[in-house]
């Protein structure tokens, strides 16, 4: 028999033993491969299909049922299938590809092409709300792993026929379906040929998430910051899409991939659009003062006991000293076994279940935090720095943020320890250039700061009122700035009366 390689490059025989048999060669003989065949105008045939994909039913009721049908004259095979997706193949390697995907093939006697069409078994979760992406007012729906439906769930949110879809395959051996989507009338054509080139030009065994993908696209991989938001709401990606940017989505996966992004998109939540305007621009500006706390405030407690004691004031000198001349080490060595030691935790209660993470949560902190203070490993200061600095960083919204701050924060530790307050805005200024330099398909990281944008400003840092707010952001390099009609149109109505 011949071998794979030769399958590939073989035409559908009018014979349906001969097809039978190549599929099931090109299939490695499959046991799930099953048959079903049938009667048609004095010819046999046969519907395959993988038993593991499809769902019987669905076969029964666009085709077998049919077939047996006497008012329908038809001489055409293809009018007795009920299915929109319905397309022929003339290789053996077409069918056998359409099979993996959830398809049936049709090969009829003496006909020399197979009919494929889609009967895929459902198998959903329920549409919730993301975990890790929970909010106070507004939408409770998230994404799920199937694509048609998340598709489905942003045509909702943005009844527009100029919302675009478009399809590729990622990954040899996983053959994964991804889709970009976004709104032709505002997206910037240039990002799309960009992203389109290099989704073309990813060449890799398997692709089976976002994630994978992200790698593979993104400017400047050695960045710690992420460059692509992460999401698993559908009104997050809405709102992204109106203002010009584009969506990634991949079947098997509840995550979408937003870009191109700044970096003030990973502390926007839902929320602050859901709440008044001067409630969400306090707590953005809450998240991003959380910023500097998370990756300055153990730098700062390094350099300050290390090199600069003289900057504490007077009250709080003696109780500073009573709790680090206790510590036989360095203050350098002391963070990093406290960080470390909640970064453990952290991870034992992600990977532990729910009600057992929890307690690891708590009772290991207090336990473990009160243990080193009484051996003497770690001062009661530096419990506090670690307990603030783990707040902070679990305010941010975005996941992916809050993991790059966490790894920040170790270089400004080291720099703290080795030049003190020097250290410090050494390292920052060193990170200020790496954000300012930074891009994402061609748009600014840091807009509106860098370049500045004095108009971006009412959706970044802050707020302003959604009235006000008339054009879109331009960092993403939208087709349309300027929005349609914004405004309290009432207040001149009422004016006038």
């Amino acid at each position: 028999m011949k071998n794979n390689e030769q399958l590939a490059n073989l035409s559908v025989s009018t014979s349906l033993h001969k097809n039978i048999s190549f599929v099931r060669h090109a299939l490695n003989q499959t046991d799930d491969l099953k048959e079903r065949k049938f009667s048609f105008q004095g010819s046999l045939g046969v519907a395959i299909f993988l038993d593991t994909l499809i769902d019987y039913e669905k076969i029964e009721r666009k085709f077998l049922s049919r077939i047996i049908d006497t008012t329908n004259n038809s001489k055409h095979l293809k009018d007795f299938i009920v299915a929109s997706d319905q397309s022929s193949a003339s290789y053996i390697q077409d069918v056998s590809k359409g099979l993996i995907q959830g398809k049936v093939a049709i090969f009829l006697e003496g006909k020399d092409e197979a009919i494929l069409f889609s009967a895929t078994k459902d198998a959903d979760r329920s549409i919730e709300e993301p975990s890790n992406e929970k909010i106070v007012r507004g939408s409770h729906v998230g994404f799920i792993e199937n694509l048609n439906s998340n598709i489905q769930l942003l045509r909702k949110k943005i009844e527009h026929p100029k919302l675009t879809v478009k399809y590729y395959r990622v990954g040899k051996k996983t053959n994964t379906k991804l889709a970009l989507v976004y709104l032709a009338s505002l997206a910037n054509q240039e990002i799309i040929n960009k992203i389109d080139n290099r989704i073309n030009h990813i060449s890799t065994d398997m692709g089976f998430d976002p994630g994978f993908v992200e790698e593979f696209v993104e400017d400047r991989p050695i960045s710690p910051f992420p460059q692509m938001l992460n999401t698993e709401r559908p009104d997050r990606v809405m709102s992204n899409i109106l203002d010009g940017k584009v969506a990634l989505l991949s079947e098997g996966s509840p995550t979408a991939l937003v870009f191109p992004v700044s970096f003030f998109a990973f502390y926007q939540s839902p929320d602050d659009y859901n709440s008044r305007f001067l409630v969400g621009s306090f707590y953005r500006i809450i998240r991003m003062i959380s910023f500097f706390i998370a990756i300055f405030v153990p730098a700062f407690y390094i350099a300050t006991v290390a090199f600069h004691f003289e900057v504490i004031p007077g009250d709080l000198i003696l109780p500073v000293k009573n709790s680090v001349e206790r510590v036989p080490y360095p203050p350098i060595i002391e963070a990093l076994i406290m960080e470390l030691t909640i970064e453990l935790i952290r991870e034992a209660g992600i990977r532990l279940p729910s009600p057992i993470g929890q307690t690891i949560g708590i009772v290991g902190g207090l336990v473990i935090g009160d243990a080193v203070v009484q051996a003497g490993l770690v001062s009661n200061i530096m419990i506090i720095v670690v307990a603030i600095t783990a707040i902070a960083s679990f305010v941010i919204p975005s996941p992916e943020m809050n993991t790059a701050l966490r790894v920040i924060r170790f270089p400004f530790m080291f720099a703290a320890a080795s030049f003190g307050y020097f250290g410090i805005v050494f390292c920052f200024a060193i990170l200020l250039i790496h954000l300012c330099k930074l891009q994402t398909f061609g748009s600014p990281y840091f807009a509106p700061l860098a370049p500045f944008q004095l108009n971006d400003l009412k959706d970044s840092i802050f707020r302003a009122p959604i009235w006000k707010m008339k054009r879109r952001p331009i960092a993403p390099l939208p087709k349309e700035i300027v929005q349609e009609e914004n405004s309290r149109g009432w207040e001149k109505d009422e004016a006038d009366k």
